[in-house]
């Protein structure tokens, strides 16, 4: 899982021991000569001057020996002047996360995510509204960066919108374990899911007191917490298997952005 709980700023030495692609000056073998590379690490400056400071690195794990350096990283930033506080105390921060690589393959892609103070868990917001916002290098320039982040702030009361709307929902049992059941299948395939035998009750029980509660905002991170963290168990044949904790920062933010539009179809109902 992406460590979105940190309190601190990364220095540049922390940001390179996670992801040393991130500081990556050159552009991968296999770009052409009319790729224009545009490092990581001078967005990161740029974010700074934005007031947003790095709070988590990650890279993907490079297949082949000409590639390393070059691969998918991602970079977490948090602006702590940008807060959401919310009136039952459920405080949470807006991130920003950056997706780049170096060989020629990624723009700068933009993802809006939210943290948790009461659970330091981590949610991607995933909606119509929220659409990836993406930077070619070769358009890249300090004053576009500066547009795109105020776009992504602007949207900041969308999400409060967003979450007190799931507060105000409340789910029975029946629709608990439905949507449960449902949000396996950012994890395991459909027809998986229907011959294995999961125990919808395990998955609902919240781990701490202040995600009791039957509204869609409590159910929502309590499952989101359990099926990153591989927090659950399930019947596969004739064996009781543990899930495992997900790891690849690409699949976490793959199924942490279908459980969002997830929930966001209740509101939407």
């Amino acid at each position: 899982m992406l460590d979105l709980q940190n309190d601190g700023f990364l220095n540049a030495s922390q940001i390179k021991e996670r992801a040393k692609s991130v500081f990556t000056d050159k552009a991968g073998p296999s770009t052409s000569e009319k790729f224009t590379h545009i490092p990581t690490h001078k967005v990161i400056e740029d974010m700074e001057q934005l007031g947003w400071g790095v709070v988590d690195a990650k890279e993907v794990k490079a297949r082949a020996k000409n590639s390393i350096g070059f691969q998918k990283h991602l970079v977490v930033f948090r602006n702590p002047d940008v807060v959401i506080n919310g009136a039952d105390g459920d405080t949470v921060f807006p991130q920003i996360l950056l997706t780049n690589s170096n060989d020629g393959k990624n723009a700068f892609t933009f993802k809006c995510a939210i943290f948790r103070m009461v659970c330091e868990n981590g949610l991607v917001v995933s909606t119509q509204d929220f659409a990836d916002l993406k930077i070619r290098h070769m358009g890249y320039t300090f004053e576009e960066l500066q547009k795109q982040i105020r776009v992504v702030v602007d949207k900041l009361p969308l999400t409060v919108e967003s979450m007190n709307k799931m507060k105000q929902i409340q789910l029975d049992e029946e629709q608990a374990k439905a949507f449960a059941k449902k949000a396996l299948t950012t994890r395991f395939e459909e027809d998986q899911v229907e011959a294995m035998d999961f125990n919808l009750d395990e998955l609902l029980e919240p781990t701490r007191p202040e995600d009791k509660g039957n509204d869609l905002w409590s159910v929502f991170n309590v499952i989101q917490e359990k099926i990153l963290a591989g927090d659950f168990t399930y019947m596969s044949g004739a064996k009781i298997r543990k899930a495992r904790k997900v790891k690849n920062f690409k699949q976490d933010l793959e199924i942490n952005q279908k459980l969002f539009a997830m929930a966001a179809e209740f509101i939407a109902a």
